[in-house]
């Protein structure tokens, strides 16, 4: 266990962060998870901007690699001009 009153801020201040960023990864997991589920292709064209909205914010922030939101990124633009 830490010995610094600074160390257990972090720890505190670590573990905040680490529920947050969970719940906006899990969001856009899920988020991304209904998107390929659309089988209508003017609902996917107009839901595909609020998705790379949403993974482009935690590709800012840093919750997943950049290279990782263009990837998913490129997969829906494809799953909706497939349709």
């Amino acid at each position: 266990m830490a010995n610094h009153k600074s160390a257990l801020k972090r720890i505190r201040q670590s573990e905040k962060r680490k529920l947050h960023n969970r719940y906006y990864t899990k969001t856009m997991r899920h988020a991304l998870r209904d998107f390929r589920a659309i089988t209508d292709r003017k609902e996917a064209e107009e839901k595909l901007p609020k998705m790379v909205s949403c993974i482009d914010k935690l590709a800012q922030k840093g919750m997943i690699h950049k290279n990782k939101a263009a990837n998913l990124k490129s997969k829906c633009a494809k799953k909706v001009a497939t349709l």
